[in-house]
Formats: structure tokens, C-alpha cells, sequence
């Protein structure tokens, strides 16, 4: 089975594609080319997914030109407001392929699925209880008995004896009276026991069982090491995000799994300590909680371009 790309991956791809969005917008003023211009430099994936949306843009070119000769020849504002359209419309769509072309067309097809920041708690035939969160996706089979994680993280609370099997690209769980979170991540799968017991097999490699308040990771070449698990920990279930002393700088590219668009932050914030639950329904409050906090300031380009940086602290607070 094919593994969904990093949520970094997406990222690098819409940012590429908001890139194009302002430029094509003609209100790109000389800072922002510049700050372009270090976005490319700063990384080479970064500059891959300029140049392949840039190879897009122009495979769709002739439409706008088109347009924008007909618009000529009769300049009146509504073929005027048509074109600005049809051209915001053109620059999209190589956006749209771009950043489809990260997401797998498995993910598409899943029988569940939930986008970035939605969650969802079903109840199956068998009444067993299911819940997806952001960004995931799940095939059933009840005849068969199992499920398929195709991407993102899900949690199964399987009540009666008959096993419900979780198929996931390293390795195979069985749950039977018990519950388990697993999750899906770039090069390895996660799986935590919350209550009973749950049968694995990974792909290579042993069987083994885990017992509630355990985890294990599973990768191409076989399980990890058994580890204590805290079975409050994936909040997620509940709508809440908690952190206990945990970096900042982890506490955000969990928080960033929530939202749509880019979330970045200055490294010097990488450390900061964080401690709490937050509701994962607001994240827009959540980032302003952490700035009332915590010595750090939010710039918001747009809803979905948000940067944390250091507050400067004025020298009156340094030496108080």
C-alpha cells in the first residue's frame, strides 16, 4: 500500500501554490518578491515545487490570453470582472493538480475520510465504535472483517469477542474487546492500547501482544520496542489537544495536523515549554492563548499563513 506523503510535503506544495496565487493577484508589492526569493532559496524542496507549479502555470497559459483578448475588444466592466475571474480560475488549476498530486488517489476513494481539521466518531454494524481524526481516511469491510488505514490516525473500541483486523501498511492489529489508537505516520505506524489486549503483526518479523497503557511502533523492518502509553494522552478523541512541559516547537507541528494552510515559527521558539489543554475546534484561539502565555507574537498574513516569532521585549521588562 501506498503511504500518504508528510504533511510537510503538503505543506511545501501549498505554500508553493499561495506563492502563485499572490503573484498572479498583481498586488505582489517588492518585499513580498523577495521574501519569495528566500522561500525558494531556504530549501531545495522548496524550489522543486516552484518550479513544477511554475511548469503547470504555463501549460494552462493560453486560456487567460484568450480571455484577456476578448476582453479587449469590448472593455466593459463585467467582461472586465469575468476575466478577473476566469484568471484567478487559471492559476488555480494548476494549484489544484499540484497539490492533488499530494494527496494519493487511495485517499480519495476511502469509504470515510475527514479533512484538515475535522473528526469524526461513527458507529459500525457490528457495534463496534470508530472515530477518524484530521485528515484521515479508512476502508471497511464488515463482511470480511477489517479495516483498512489508508491515512492519519483513527481509534476503534471493539466491545464483542469476533476480531475486527486494522490493515495498516507496516504490519496487521487484531482488536477484540479492547480499544486502540493507531496512527499513520511518513515512515512508521503507531499503535497504542487504551483497554484489553490486541494481537500484531508486523509485516516482518514476530507476533506480539500489547496490554492496555502500551504502544509499539511499527516500521518496513519490524516492531519497536514495547513502551508505557498514557491512555489520556490522545485527546484528540475528545476534541482537545494536551500538552504537559512539552517544546513548543512539537506542541505546534501537532497543532499544525489541525489546520489549513501554513503555520511556521522562528527556531529560537523551538524549546519553549507548554503545558495545558486546548480545544482543537478554535486554533485560531489556540495560537492566541499561547501568545498571552508565552514570549512569542503571531503575524497573520492571511487566515491561512500564520507566523510565531519572539516578542521583543521592551528594556523597562528586561531589567524590572
Amino acid at each position: 500500500m501506498r503511504v500518504a506523503p508528510s504533511a510537510e510535503a503538503r505543506e511545501v506544495a501549498r505554500a508553493a501554490a499561495q506563492w502563485l496565487a499572490l503573484l498572479e493577484s498583481g498586488e505582489a508589492t517588492e518585499d513580498d518578491q523577495a521574501r519569495l526569493q528566500h522561500w525558494r532559496s531556504s530549501d531545495g524542496r522548496h524550489e522543486h515545487a516552484w518550479q513544477k507549479i511554475q511548469l503547470l502555470r504555463q501549460r494552462f497559459s493560453d486560456l487567460p490570453s484568450a480571455l484577456a483578448m476578448a476582453t479587449l475588444d469590448r472593455p466593459d466592466p463585467a467582461r472586465r470582472a469575468a476575466l478577473k475571474r476566469a484568471l484567478g480560475l487559471a492559476a488555480l488549476v494548476p494549484t489544484a493538480w499540484l497539490i492533488s498530486r499530494q494527496l494519493p488517489l487511495d485517499v480519495w476513494r476511502a469509504d470515510l475520510h475527514t479533512s484538515t481539521g475535522e473528526h469524526k466518531r461513527l458507529a459500525l454494524a457490528d457495534g463496534s465504535s470508530l472515530q477518524l481524526n484530521t485528515a484521515s481516511a479508512v476502508n471497511v469491510d464488515l463482511a470480511a472483517r477489517q479495516l483498512t488505514l489508508v491515512r492519519g490516525e483513527m481509534a476503534l473500541n471493539v466491545p464483542g469477542s469476533s476480531p475486527l483486523m486494522i490493515n495498516a501498511p507496516y504490519g496487521r492489529i487484531s482488536v477484540s474487546r479492547s480499544e486502540v489508537c493507531v496512527r499513520l505516520n511518513e515512515r512508521d505506524c503507531n499503535v497504542s492500547v487504551v483497554r484489553g489486549v490486541v494481537q500484531l503483526q508486523p509485516l516482518h518479523g514476530p507476533a506480539l501482544t500489547l496490554q492496555q497503557g502500551q504502544q509499539v511502533t511499527l516500521q518496513a523492518s519490524g516492531a519497536g520496542p514495547v513502551t508505557p502509553f498514557d491512555a489520556l494522552m490522545p485527546g484528540w478523541r475528545e476534541g482537545v489537544l494536551m500538552a504537559q512541559n512539552q517544546p513548543l516547537g512539537d506542541f505546534l507541528r501537532e497543532l499544525s495536523r489541525y489546520r489549513s494552510g501554513l503555520l511556521r515559527w522562528d527556531p529560537a521558539l523551538e524549546n519553549l515549554r507548554i503545558t495545558g489543554s486546548f480545544r482543537l475546534d478554535n486554533t485560531d484561539q489556540v495560537l492566541s492563548l499561547l501568545a498571552a502565555s508565552l514570549p512569542v507574537e503571531i503575524h497573520t498574513r492571511t487566515r491561512f499563513w500564520v507566523s510565531l516569532v519572539p516578542r521583543n521585549i521592551p528594556p523597562a521588562e528586561k531589567t524590572g
